[in-house]
């Protein structure tokens, strides 16, 4: 089985004061460290559609609305060694030109540097997806990248 891409390629992750988010093409991942010897009875996480909500401890770490939509059912939150909580949300748009900027509504946003290598990265794994033949792991893009890049659906074959 071949590796992912985003494992190829790296992940751009946008740091925030208890961790950080970063997204593919389908999936948005959260990463939260938390006091070493965490149990799984401390957290509680609350996954909706368009809502998240965590909270450590009796403590809130963050609760809002998310920036677009994902699928409640496919959301899964894990306890890592006790130390850091992993979150999946499953994306209900998954094009490359659904980059998120923000993890919730005005909060957490990517600074202008992370969000243009976010869709650069969704770029390059459109186009790994569209060519499944090529490996663009370590490709490097420039021009027109933003909102998913060129559509080349038009181009005869």
């Amino acid at each position: 089985m071949s590796v992912h891409f985003e494992e190829r390629s790296g992940v751009v992750p946008c740091q925030t004061p208890w961790g950080s988010w970063y997204q593919t093409m389908e999936e948005v991942f959260i990463e939260v460290n938390v006091p070493n010897g965490t149990s799984g009875k401390e957290v509680k996480c609350h996954l909706g559609s368009r809502h998240v909500e965590l909270h450590v401890k009796g403590k809130e770490l963050f609760k809002g609305k998310l920036f677009d939509t994902t699928m409640s059912d496919e959301a899964t939150w894990t306890l890592e060694d006790k130390c850091l909580i992993r979150i999946i949300l499953m994306k209900t748009n998954r094009e490359a030109g659904n980059c998120w900027s923000s993890l919730l509504e005005g909060e957490y946003c990517a600074n202008a540097w992370v969000q243009d290598q976010m869709q650069r990265k969704l770029t390059l794994e459109r186009f790994q997806r569209e060519n499944p033949g090529f490996d663009f792991s370590g490709a490097e893009i420039s021009g027109n990248f933003a909102g998913g890049g060129p559509d080349f659906s038009s181009l005869q074959k």
